[in-house]
């Protein structure tokens, strides 16, 4: 890769600085795509005394570049999200990556197949991180920037995804104990 093509993924990339995402920070600023993929990489980084057994720069990869096609789409709250939507977003995301140097087009393609088929402990963690760090971010968030559905969202959204660990059930379990405390204070 030279420089010039390093610098276009870059320009690409900070896209996602300003794509803007369904939740909201601590202050009630509307939260970037970029923040939330920078968050689930440190969430995994964070874990890999956990998971010794999974590759931890692989899920960290795989949390980098996960929300990449909302470069060309913009962020779809998966609640809303179709299955056109996705078709889309997929459609537009391969035909970038296939046009990207020939060495990081075959290495993010294969994380991207590895990351759909949710076969691998890899996989699998994150997914879930991708999951459970959107709703550590509602429950940081002011609890009026909730929408009518995600009341229900907090409390039943993911636990089938963590399932296979237990580490992460327990976390899911914890994450919920905020929301519902966040509720009985702030909530309705």
């Amino acid at each position: 890769m030279n420089a010039r093509e390093y610098l276009e993924i870059l320009h690409i990339a900070e896209r996602l600085k300003d794509t803007p995402r369904h939740c909201t920070t601590t202050k009630r600023r509307t939260e970037s795509v970029a923040e939330h993929s920078w968050r689930i990489s440190l969430m995994a980084f964070l874990l890999k005394h956990e998971f010794e057994d999974v590759d931890i720069n692989k899920v960290v990869d795989m949390c980098l570049i996960h929300d990449l096609g909302e470069c060309f789409t913009g962020d779809i709250p998966t609640f809303i999200k179709t299955d056109s939507d996705r078709e889309v977003e997929d459609s537009l995301l391969n035909q970038w990556v296939k046009s990207l140097p020939e060495e990081l087009s075959g290495e993010i393609a294969a994380l991207y197949k590895e990351m759909d088929a949710q076969e691998t402990k890899e996989a699998k963690l994150y997914k879930s991180l991708d999951k459970l760090e959107a709703l550590i971010q509602h429950n940081e968030s002011p609890i009026d920037t909730w929408s009518e559905n995600e009341y229900e969202l907090n409390k039943t959204y993911a636990f089938d995804t963590v399932a296979f660990s237990e580490w992460l059930t327990e976390l899911r379990k914890a994450i919920l104990e905020d929301t519902l405390e966040k509720i009985k204070k702030e909530g309705q």
